[in-house]
């Protein structure tokens, strides 16, 4: 339904769907932290800036504040309430909280969806700014701390839990090369 001013549009958030009436200018980030009831993207600089409101549209990464609702229609949304399932905590929440990946948490959220994001396209291959080879056939980049500080530099974090954050991505990645 539209009236040239609003959409009905269809999102899945974390497997849930949901159907809602939208301003065609509400942003993601409103509609699922005010419609939805998702509190954990953040609204941090609301300029796509700091990355607080980063979560996962059919699997890649995207900054809500700045991702129109109705680009959304259709799709899926994991939001870092999303990330567990089943009550257990996803490997990389798990390994954030060991190893102390955040201090007053703001940015916690969408450093998760980054990081699980990174991870997977990481995963497929795809090299980023600081990737030594980006030849066309070359080897997987390495995921080293260069890689990981490089493909997370779009979340800010004010308390400078960087060292812990990347820490906990690298050992996520290996504990997941281990088993996988």
């Amino acid at each position: 339904m539209t009236d040239g001013t609003h959409s009905e549009i269809l999102l899945r958030v974390n497997g849930q769907t949901h159907r809602l009436k939208v301003d065609n200018r509400r942003t993601l980030l409103d509609a699922l932290r005010e419609d939805i009831g998702h509190t954990g993207p953040k609204k941090g600089c609301d300029r796509g800036q700091c990355g607080a409101c980063t979560v996962l549209l059919d699997g890649r990464r995207v900054v809500s504040c700045l991702t129109l609702a109705v680009a959304g229609d259709g799709s899926d949304v994991t939001t870092v309430e999303g990330l567990a399932s089943d009550g257990e905590l996803h490997p990389l929440q798990q390994t954030f909280v060991q190893l102390d990946g955040f201090q007053c948490g703001y940015c916690t959220p969408g450093q998760l969806c980054s990081a699980a994001g990174m991870l997977a396209e990481h995963a497929a291959g795809w090299p980023s700014a600081v990737t030594a080879d980006v030849s066309p056939g070359g080897p997987a980049p390495e995921l080293d701390a260069a890689e990981v500080r490089e493909r997370l530099s779009g979340n800010l974090c004010r308390c400078g839990a960087y060292p812990s954050i990347v820490r906990a991505v690298l050992e996520t990645a290996s504990r997941t090369e281990a088993t996988g």
